[in-house]
């Protein structure tokens, strides 16, 4: 299925199938996302933003929320 095929079948979606979609490709996106996330955690993508963060906070220039 092309891209444009897709965009053709959504735009013909009802509106309670077009909110059943949202929800469901939230969901689809966010499960992606996470995944990615994990991914770059287990392969030491954020370590150095990790360990900056920590000497931040151990030299106290942390704004609090």
């Amino acid at each position: 299925m092309t891209l444009k095929q897709i965009e053709t079948a959504i735009s013909q979606l009802s509106t309670r199938e077009l909110a059943q979609f949202r929800e469901w490709f939230a969901h689809f996106d966010a499960d992606l996302w996470d995944n990615e996330f994990e991914r770059d955690v287990q392969n030491g993508k954020l370590d150095r933003l990790a360990d900056q963060a920590l000497e931040h906070a151990r030299s106290n220039r942390c704004t609090p929320l």
